[in-house]
């Protein structure tokens, strides 16, 4: 999973910007046994990339990374059959208090990174941006974020191709996905996406699905982006087109960016194990949060990594 070169580099300095204050990982003794994450295929990228540079540190360390979508986090974490549940969104109220009433506290939700989501077309499409409202003619069903009538072919949008003229394809992630309730509730404005949405199992997978074709259309993670599709800027409102580059993410400017979650199980009077412990001190290090920028997403500051290891009783110093 990577971002176009200049997006890249982009992501890269942000890692240089972000993460300056953060500390050095300082490997420790005795660490030992076995990491599993269950949860977001966004996160599965990252999460792959922390569990294997940790187990360069720590050779008798296994871990396992599932990459089902963020719905499988909560019941993996309440079964106790993962340490941890990476999440492209919030846990829902319901899932949080299913594991309430299981363990008597709620979960600890870590934010880790900072992520977009991007709308891709095919690269020859030479569409210029599009709105929230153009958004939810083209992708719902129930039209809630001011459309006024669906949008089918992209001469609905003023395009004088013969190609324009053919019905969109649309395609996005499974309901199971953290990327797909995100879009439905900012994008969409909680309406219902089209049955005609080809839902996809993987991120990369829509993509790579939108490149296949000029009529295409597709939502999906910014880091994603491959050479045969282009990365749309986004407004909220007319046609004040944000583009999806790492300093209008990182301000919050860009309409469809949003933080990336790990959730833990943090019994609030136990510590951690010794091995979840350093896993994330891991990720909220130098070393951690570099892994972020390599995986195509933006690090997060020092101050918010501050905050993060507060909920765990982890100190940056530790």
């Amino acid at each position: 999973m990577k971002w176009s070169t200049a997006l890249l580099s982009l992501s890269v300095s942000a890692a240089t910007a972000t993460s300056g204050e953060l500390e050095d990982y300082q490997k420790t003794a005795g660490i030992s046994g076995s990491l599993t994450s269950v949860g977001s295929d966004t996160l599965a990228g990252m999460t792959t990339l922390w569990v294997e540079e940790f187990q360069q540190l720590y050779p008798s360390v296994n871990g396992q990374v599932q990459a089902s979508g963020s719905s499988t986090a909560p019941p993996a974490l309440t079964e106790r059959t993962a340490q941890f549940g990476p999440m492209s969104r919030p846990m829902r109220n319901r899932e949080i208090e299913s594991f309430a009433r299981e363990h008597g506290y709620k979960p600890t939700e870590l934010r880790v990174a900072i992520d977009a989501i991007g709308v891709f077309v095919h690269r020859d499409n030479p569409i210029k941006g599009l709105n929230f409202s153009q958004l939810d003619s083209i992708f719902s069903a129930t039209l809630r974020c001011g459309a006024t009538r669906h949008l089918n072919t992209w001469a609905d949008l003023g395009l004088d191709y013969q190609w324009a003229k053919r019905g969109m394809q649309l395609f996005g992630r499974n309901s199971v996905s953290g990327t797909y309730g995100y879009f439905k509730k900012n994008a969409l404005c909680g309406g219902d996406f089209k049955s005609s949405v080809n839902e996809q199992p993987g991120s990369a997978s829509v993509v790579q699905s939108v490149s296949s074709a000029i009529n295409t259309i597709g939502y999906s993670g910014v880091g994603y982006k491959v050479s045969g599709v282009k990365l749309l800027p986004i407004a909220k409102s007319g046609a004040d087109y944000v583009e999806a580059n790492q300093a209008n993410i990182l301000s919050g400017k860009y309409p469809l960016s949003r933080y990336l979650y790990v959730y833990v199980n943090k019994d609030p009077v136990k510590p951690l194990s010794p091995i979840e412990r350093e896993f994330i001190r891991f990720i909220y290090s130098k070393q951690g949060q570099a892994l972020v920028a390599k995986d195509g997403y933006i690090p997060i500051s020092a101050e918010i990594a501050q905050r993060e290891l507060a909920k765990v009783d982890i100190s940056a110093n530790d």
